[in-house]
């Protein structure tokens, strides 16, 4: 995979098979602080429980860890990766977050381990297809949704997946995404979430759900 270096210079890869980067060229720590950590408001929750659909180069959870190591908060984060990276790609991605980086030293050589725990909190991964892995119910705080587009991984955003999330989110929590496509949209309204488009970077708008209602048709799978 190529390396590129995103405008706020971190580096994302590009990913050939999908013809996508992992992040836009604005700046893979810039959507990561202003799009998933701040519309989530998990830079304020004081017991934040993430679940993140698209680990990647976990480029999220480490800005994540950053804002929970710096506030003194245990972090519970919970990954679902279909295509896991290597630990020597992983570890050619590094980040200025002095606190998070540290933890995600520690975290590299025990790549690819499900389960990494300490005193900062506990990182679970699981190594599958969202439409398949077993979510736990109203468990999380906030949903991480940042698998590659609709156009190139449109299994991701579908109906049956957005309704699993939300019944993995709990009520008022906070789902944020890149995408702002119309069909994800709708999709996402009949799950159960309130939607909000917010001003975006790189981009006229994201797109932010909060978990109001429970999804009008059941959920299938898992």
């Amino acid at each position: 995979m190529e390396v590129l270096y995103t405008e706020d210079g971190t580096p994302t890869l590009f990913h050939p098979a999908y013809g996508e980067a992992y992040h836009p060229r604005q700046g893979a720590l810039l959507q990561a602080r202003r799009l998933y950590l701040e519309r989530t408001r998990t830079h304020l929750h004081p017991a934040p429980r993430v679940l993140e659909v698209g680990l990647g180069l976990l480029v999220n959870f480490r800005v994540a860890l950053e804002s929970a190591l710096a506030r003194g908060v245990f972090l519970r984060y919970l990954a679902v990766e279909k295509e896991p990276l290597p630990r020597e790609v992983l570890s050619a991605i590094r980040l200025p977050l002095p606190l998070g980086e540290r933890v995600f030293g520690e975290i590299l050589e025990a790549w690819p381990e499900e389960r990494f725990s300490g005193p900062w909190g506990e990182l679970r991964v699981v190594f599958g297809d969202i439409r398949e892995v077993a979510l736990p119910a109203l468990w999380a705080t906030a949903v991480y949704l940042d698998p590659f587009s609709p156009k190139a991984n449109p299994e991701a955003w579908e109906a049956p997946v957005l309704r699993r999330l939300r019944l993995a989110l709990r009520r008022g929590g906070v789902l944020a995404t890149y995408s702002a496509q119309g069909a994800f949209r709708r999709a996402l309204k009949e799950a159960g979430f309130r939607l909000h488009r917010v001003p975006g970077v790189g981009k006229r708008e994201w797109t932010v759900g909060i978990a109001v209602e429970a999804p009008r048709f059941p959920c299938s799978g898992g």
